[in-house]
């Protein structure tokens, strides 16, 4: 958490709005993890803050839902859970599918060449094996389908899940086995909106989502996260 801190000093941001996105990068990434109590004095000694800044990062991540209140513990990293998963990704299915049909029909020549750019960044990330590089490829890959859309709106209800998309996928992420079904799933994606064939981009996106939902359940019962 301190060299996210360190690397964002430069960003001019209040110091309550840079503890935030700090703690939420640190839970969405695990390095918090789902359980874990949020000690006020503890986490301003690590960050080199006063406990004011913590207490109201700590009130926006409850907001978001990343963090809850119990009872005489305090505040602690929320659960993943299937219901939480399974109710996010079926809102983010929808949305993707509507988002592949429309850049079938609207991708221009430019943007199919900075998402066929985006396939190769994802396809070098996967090769780091570094789940950060992977995961950000993955959402540049993304948001270039969602731009190629013309539809501000929609962006903006894809941006609303975002964040919480970027837990799940992590989650999905973190686990190498599936990298290689990853690289194909974009390739397909990709090949059906450079042949601007919607039937076969739906088909492509709905089995990349279904898949990242069966993965994720999955890890969440061996590990013994589900509620």
């Amino acid at each position: 958490m301190e060299d996210y801190m360190q690397a964002n000093l430069d960003a001019f941001l209040p110091l309550r709005d840079l503890v935030f996105k700090t703690l939420r990068q640190a839970i969405l990434t695990g390095e918090l993890k789902p359980g874990e109590r949020l000690m006020e004095i503890h986490l301003a000694n690590k960050l080199g803050v006063s406990r004011t800044p913590i207490r109201e990062a700590i009130r926006q991540l409850e907001l978001e839902g990343l963090v809850i209140m119990v009872p005489r513990k305090g505040a602690q990293v929320a659960h993943i859970t299937e219901k939480n998963m399974s109710d996010v990704l079926e809102v983010r299915l929808a949305l993707d599918e509507l988002s592949v049909k429309l850049a079938c029909e609207r991708i221009n020549d430019e943007q199919i060449e900075r998402l066929r750019q985006a396939y190769l960044d994802f396809e070098n990330a996967v090769k780091t094996q570094d789940a950060r590089k992977i995961a950000t490829a993955d959402v540049c890959f993304h948001d270039i389908i969602f731009e190629a859309c013309g539809n501000p709106r929609l962006s903006q209800m894809v941006n609303n899940l975002a964040e919480q998309m970027y837990r799940y996928r992590f989650e999905y992420i973190k686990d190498p086995h599936i990298h290689a079904t990853l690289v194909m799933e974009h390739r397909s994606i990709l090949d059906a909106i450079v042949e601007r064939n919607i039937e076969k981009a739906t088909q492509s996106i709905h089995d990349h989502i279904a898949h990242q939902e069966r993965a994720i359940i999955a890890q969440l019962r061996v590990e013994n996260r589900v509620e």
